[in-house]
């Protein structure tokens, strides 16, 4: 027995593509019929609700079409995009590299899914801290890929492991309703946390195991005094009630009794509405399955160009194109021109499109934290609507 994953090299000699490929290759090379294309991966539209989206899967591209006699063009991972924009450009002989077009799209379309449903979440939270809480609900395989989908679109970290080591970060997390009922005592399970657990992690209790979450918040205050970062609310949805007044109350309660600096934490179930509604009142989120399930931005790959004849598909836009953006006003433009182009505002606009693969060599990217601080501080400067 194994688990349903497949390997890095099998996903490199095309063993996951669809079969429909395969047997395009064979074709070709029977018939001879072999061309040098230009093909570019665009989405012709968005999940319902979504205006823009965040570019993710970048770096797993480029690993994809390493060793291969590809050139590969490419917006920066964390790029904000719109519906027909070419996000990726892909020049070689068709047969090459036809085999890579189902892996290229999975990787593209969920990592991006991911990034943008966490940089809307942290819109919706008014940029306060948030948490990507959500592997337990995927296949663990990918469980890396997640979180640093999320974290690359605006997270401020992530629960899992794999994740951490994938881009060298702590990952966060306390302890879980487990081992309190397992222990059968609160207070001995946040002493044995504080006693055991290295001073550099926060002090975040989980308050919600026996009773109301106004009394146990009380307690873990009075129990860790000066060293209680947080207190984190985790009702189960069965019970929750109101949690906007929950989140209130608790916070009155810890207030009077003396305890203002210790904040609020806020998790289970929170989608972009439910942060907008606790933005104002909490502290951080914990955010779970509307990131890590987030829908996919459907991209589709498309022959532009043979032999450097423009040609497409009906209902798709031929040609080579490039997208250039005003780094001032945000202003864009799609054009075959390669530029340069100036703004209305005056300002010259950059094109997004930059190489990636260059004869079968990847070129070097950003790290994550890098890409995250892009998005990020795009996102405060656009103001985007959700």
């Amino acid at each position: 027995m194994s688990f349903h994953i497949a390997s890095d090299e099998e996903i490199k000699r095309g063993s996951t593509t669809d079969i429909y490929f395969q047997r395009t290759v064979e074709i070709i090379r029977e018939r001879d019929w072999d061309r040098r294309v230009a093909v570019e991966v665009s989405a012709s539209s968005f999940p319902p609700g979504w205006e823009w989206a965040i570019l993710g899967g970048v770096e797993e591209a480029g690993y994809l079409f390493q060793d291969m006699e590809v050139d590969v063009m490419a917006m920066p991972e964390g790029s904000f995009f719109y519906p027909m924009e070419p996000v990726l450009r892909v020049e070689g002989m068709y047969s090459d590299f036809c085999e890579m077009e189902t892996p290229l799209l999975g990787l593209l379309c969920q990592s991006s899914g991911i990034a943008t449903a966490a940089a809307r979440c942290k819109v919706a939270a008014s940029f306060k801290p948030l948490y990507s809480f959500g592997i337990r609900r995927m296949h663990p395989a990918i469980s890396p890929m997640i979180d640093r989908a999320a974290y690359i679109g605006g997270s401020d970290g992530f629960s899992g492991l794999s994740g951490g080591k994938l881009i060298d970060m702590e990952p966060v997390g306390t302890i879980p309703h487990a081992l309190i009922i397992l222990v059968g005592d609160r207070k001995e399970a946040w002493r044995a946390f504080d006693e055991i657990i290295k001073d550099e992690v926060p002090r975040i209790m989980l308050v919600d195991t026996f009773s109301d979450e106004v009394v146990e918040s009380l307690s873990a205050a009075r129990e860790l005094g000066e060293r209680l970062f947080a207190v984190r609310l985790d009702t189960p949805s069965s019970r929750r009630g109101d949690m906007r007044r929950i989140i209130q109350e608790v916070r009155w309660k810890l207030d009077i009794e003396g305890f203002s600096k210790v904040k609020i934490f806020v998790s289970g179930g929170l989608n972009e509405e439910s942060l907008r509604s606790l933005s104002d009142i909490a502290d951080a989120f914990g955010v779970g399955t509307s990131i890590s399930s987030a829908r996919t931005v459907d991209f589709a790959m498309d022959i532009v160009e043979i032999d450097g004849q423009e040609t497409s598909k009906r209902g798709k836009l031929s040609g080579v194109k490039n997208v250039f953006e005003c780094p001032r006003c945000f202003s864009r433009e799609m054009t075959l021109d390669s530029g340069p182009i100036t703004c209305a505002c005056g300002e010259e606009m950059v094109n997004l499109l930059e190489p990636l693969v260059v004869a079968g060599k990847t070129v070097e990217l950003p790290r994550p934290a890098e890409i995250r601080e892009r998005v990020v501080a795009g996102l405060r400067k656009r103001k985007l609507e959700l």
